[in-house]
């Protein structure tokens, strides 16, 4: 057909969802030889909304589409509109799709109308247009009470940044005053594709310090802790702090070490996290400043593939405050990321890594997606993504998974 003789319609359709709704529409469309443009479909509380943006050919054709469409609506009691559209504006609207394209998260244990109305309203001074709203986590009762409440939803919204640095400014705020994680992505072939996901230990995929527990053992506590404290924030070196914190541990028995290592309090949504992982088929590692001992435990717990942290030495089955090898700090943190990503053939933008410490920073940037976990304001502040309000099974929903995708396993 020819421009002249090309006709293009919207069809909005509103009402109660039941089966059949989209085969008798588009059963009608198909006997006038309709070419569908664009679908789109949302359900909410079985309210259904749909709209199909179709071209047919201009003149008679017209008419009658539209009133066997009006009876099919009324047949299927539901409300049928139609928009008819210039040529102009659609090729203006296909144009547009070379824009920039992104993926905003909000999590949060519940999601309130004025996150969503501060998330989106620093959308709209950005010029950043949402295209679609999915909610990724199951639908919450409002009479039982959850046991480990959590809310998500996932805006996928286009558009050019004017300010980057503003608009994640602006995020964080929120995050900090309104209680909510807000995550930033841009909606690219490498987010629809990650492959490796690298976590710290210690206050990641543990939720305590070893180090200061085997200190508190040793009686060196409140020192250890302090050292430990001071490197976390990024106050002193960490390799300064560890040859300082393992000295003061010197002494201490292998007994505590295991007596430790089967207590390890593990991060609420870690298995889980690790079984939606493992079932669709991403390698995961363990990059930490603690100890090969506990790693390795938690290696077999977790079912995770690499592990590199530091070695502790040990003799006559007592710690001798030494350790073994290089030390594990930030940076070399980010040289065993690169170097298992360049082994398992993965590019780098379709690794993740999660952390809290300021020794993740380096493999947080170098990551395709830096995530921030319960982490250090400074820590938050250079991460690209953060988690606050979750357990670490908040990772899925940065990637993207519904939960019906997670608990089918």
């Amino acid at each position: 057909m020819a421009v002249a003789d090309k006709e293009i319609i919207l069809l909005k359709v509103s009402g109660q969802d039941k089966p059949g709704v989209t085969a008798g529409l588009t059963s009608i469309l198909a006997n006038f030889d309709a070419v569908i443009l664009d679908i789109g479909q949302a359900d909410i509380h079985d309210t259904l909304s749909l709209g199909i943006l179709f071209q047919i050919k201009a003149g008679s054709s017209s008419g009658p589409v539209l009133k066997d469409l009006l009876f099919k609506g009324y047949e299927l009691g539901i409300k049928v509109k139609f928009i008819p559209i210039s040529i102009p504006d659609y090729e203006n609207w296909v144009k547009a799709q070379i824009k920039q394209r992104y993926i905003i998260n909000i999590l949060g244990e519940e999601l309130k109308a004025v996150q969503l109305a501060a998330v989106t309203k620093i959308m709209s001074n950005q010029h950043l247009n949402i295209d679609s709203i999915i909610r990724l986590t199951g639908r919450t009762s409002v009479v039982e009470k959850e046991e480990y409440p959590r809310s998500c939803v996932q805006l996928s919204v286009t558009g050019i940044i004017e300010d980057k640095i503003a608009m994640t400014a602006s995020f964080m705020e929120i995050s900090r005053t309104l209680n909510v994680d807000i995550s930033f992505q841009e909606d690219n072939m490498y987010r629809r594709n990650r492959r490796l996901v690298c976590f710290d230990m210690d206050s990641t995929l543990i939720q305590t310090e070893v180090i200061d527990e085997l200190a508190d053992l040793a009686g060196v506590g409140e020192q250890v802790r302090a050292i430990t404290e001071s490197a976390m924030n990024g106050e002193i070196d960490f390799k300064e702090s560890f040859k300082k914190r393992m000295a003061l541990l010197e002494g201490l028995s292998e007994e505590v070490l295991h007596n430790v290592a089967v207590n390890l309090p593990i991060t609420k949504g870690a298995h889980r996290l690790m079984r939606a992982l493992k079932y669709y088929g991403y390698k995961t590692a363990i990059l930490s400043g603690g100890f090969t001992y506990f790693g390795e435990y938690l290696q077999k717990e977790l079912g995770i593939d690499y592990v590199h942290a530091n070695q502790l030495e040990i003799k006559d089955g007592k710690l001798t405050g030494k350790y073994i090898g290089e030390i594990v700090d930030g940076q070399k943190k980010a040289e065993f990321l690169q170097a298992i990503a360049e082994k398992e053939g993965i590019h780098i933008n379709q690794t993740i890594a999660v952390g809290d410490g300021a020794n993740d920073l380096p493999m947080l940037n170098l990551a395709g997606l830096g995530i921030a976990f319960h982490a250090k304001p400074t820590v938050k502040e250079n991460a690209a993504s953060s988690i606050s309000s979750l357990g670490l099974d908040g990772v899925l929903y940065l990637l993207g998974y519904h939960d019906r995708h997670i608990d089918m396993m």
